[in-house]
């Protein structure tokens, strides 16, 4: 053997990637990565998903990395809130290694991410639009990043010398513009790795002026748990604090100010005002009102003249959200387009991975509910959709189970970099083929907000049809049979069918926690 070609093959043993690219024909540089991310994002919604509600509000972009690459089918969160989402997969780790469990906690910079790993590799990297970790960002060439939740008229976006601009508009569409303005000014001698998050379609589901009344003229289906009464399960559901019918407050959510309503009063929630109609400008405010302020009174009528039930109620609630959600989806969407438009225009869309995903799914009227948290399917489900020409089959829909942990040891995979043996999630690479021999068989599930919408803290582990669900401070389980039971409606934990399901997937519950070295519960049981 020459000289030439065992140094080919020593580069090929130290990074095995590149040796799966020489095998596939691939290009020989490394890809780009870009990574499309938005925020309550529910699969749902995604017309790629399939369901209810892809003949009404189809999202033909996202579609598009469907259509030319995969649609992981079986993909989930660690932990379905925010912040500990996006912390998640920057450091491959469940929240309690990399030390962001709750919103209210602060990304520990020092500590490693994958954009630290690209960047030392010979990445440029930028983060552009929403972060929601409280420190600034580190690991990236460029960043402009909104403070905390960032907002959808006119935001403000914290610059890297620390000044804070405001730009009038909206959220998604300058996120978008700024990601491309990155894009035609990076090193170009280098691949890329962008990450362009939006805020969109996160609380309060404000949409584009240019969206109003897209979906007006639709019938849009309702969820068959939209009035679930919570029995058979854990007795916190019928006090949490997220019903479309009980929480939804009428002038943040619902869209309808205490200005127009006269002498007529709603019943409760009204606690957060109009923030974001208070941010626009004189033109815009007209274009809201025109759009919105006749609906508002023939309702305002309705409800006045005593003719609408409680059920009508929820139901003109239920309608208003979808609107306002899809509508906002709907930009994102359009951004999607772009996105994949720019990379066309500039030749870079046959060596750039391209996924779409975000940071958990979302409760678009199941159980009655408009928002995440739970281990339930429509909040622990996230998109995973993902396209890398010559690499991943058009079409595909894989079905393995994987997690927002696999994200990081993804991208350094294929960009030919080594993953950190402290990373807890695994490369998706073997996927992308035929899928290996040995994949896992269980997810590992932790919410540690202390009560945020009076969702418990619950952890548990699912595997392609059961699900455990531990809840300390009451110390019970719950148990769900996903394909005799696809809407979770009743734990099947006490059951004596299931008694050997009910001690596998416990004893399968305390491996993981000792494999990810979760910590005690508080209060310390739950291990039995």
């Amino acid at each position: 053997m020459n000289e030439t070609l065992r140094s080919l093959n020593r580069v090929i043993l130290a990074f095995p990637v590149l040796g799966l690219f020489l095998c596939n024909t691939a290009p020989a540089e490394r890809p780009n990565i870009l990574f499309l991310f938005s925020d309550d994002h529910a699969i749902k919604s995604i017309s790629s998903y399939g369901g209810p509600l892809a003949a009404v509000a189809p999202t033909p972009n996202i579609d598009r990395i469907a259509a030319q690459g995969a649609v992981f089918t079986n993909s989930f969160c660690a932990n379905s809130i925010c912040g500990p989402s996006r912390a998640t997969i920057l450091t491959g780790k469940h929240s309690h290694k990399n030390g962001f469990m709750r919103n209210g906690n602060t990304f520990d910079p020092k500590q490693w991410t994958v954009a630290k790993s690209l960047q030392a590799g010979g990445y440029n990297t930028a983060v552009i639009g929403k972060w929601h970790l409280k420190t600034n960002p580190v690991g990236f060439d460029h960043w402009e990043v909104f403070p905390g939740q960032g907002n959808y008229y006119n935001p403000v976006f914290i610059q890297m010398d620390g000044t804070k601009k405001r730009f009038e508009g909206y959220a998604t569409d300058l996120t978008t513009q700024k990601a491309i303005d990155w894009l035609d000014g990076r090193d170009k001698t280098k691949p890329f790795f962008l990450m362009c998050q939006h805020k969109a379609p996160h609380r309060t589901f404000a949409p584009a002026l240019r969206h109003l009344g897209s979906f007006d003229d639709v019938q849009i289906p309702e969820p068959e748990t939209l009035f679930d009464n919570y029995y058979n399960r854990h007795s916190s559901l019928a006090s949490n604090e997220m019903e479309i019918d009980r929480h939804f407050d009428w002038a943040y959510d619902a869209k309808v100010r205490k200005d127009e309503r006269g002498n007529i009063q709603l019943p409760k929630p009204d606690r957060y005002g109009t923030p974001e109609y208070n941010r626009m400008t004189p033109a815009q405010k007209q274009e809201w009102d025109r759009y919105f302020s006749p609906q508002n009174q023939e309702f305002l009528k309705d409800y006045a003249s005593g003719s609408l039930s409680d059920e009508d109620i929820v139901r003109w609630k239920y309608r208003r959200y979808m609107r306002n959600y899809l509508s906002t989806v709907k930009a994102v969407d359009e951004s999607v387009g772009q996105m994949l438009d720019y990379l066309d225009a500039n030749g870079l869309a046959k060596n750039t991975i391209v996924i779409y995903s975000s940071d958990q799914g979302f409760f678009l009227g199941e159980h009655g509910w408009y928002d995440k948290r739970w281990m339930f399917e429509e909040s622990f489900r996230m998109p995973f959709l993902i396209r890398w020409p010559n690499m991943i089959q058009p079409g595909s829909r894989p079905s393995q189970l994987i997690q927002n942990i696999d994200y990081a040891p993804t991208f350094l995979d294929a960009a030919g970099l080594t993953t950190p043996a402290e990373v807890q999630g695994k490369s998706l690479l073997p996927l992308f083929k035929k899928g290996p021999k040995n994949w896992r068989d269980s997810l590992y599930y932790a919410y540690y907000e202390l009560g945020e919408h009076a969702v418990p803290q619950h952890f548990g582990v699912r595997t392609d049809r059961h699900k455990l669900i531990y809840f300390p401070k009451s110390d019970e389980w719950n148990l769900y049979d996903l394909e005799e039971d696809p809407n979770e409606m009743k734990s099947v934990h006490d059951q004596p069918d299931y008694k050997a399901v009910r001690g596998a997937l416990t004893a399968e519950f305390n491996r993981l926690r000792e494999k990810y070295e979760a910590p005690p519960f508080a209060p310390s049981k739950g291990r039995r």
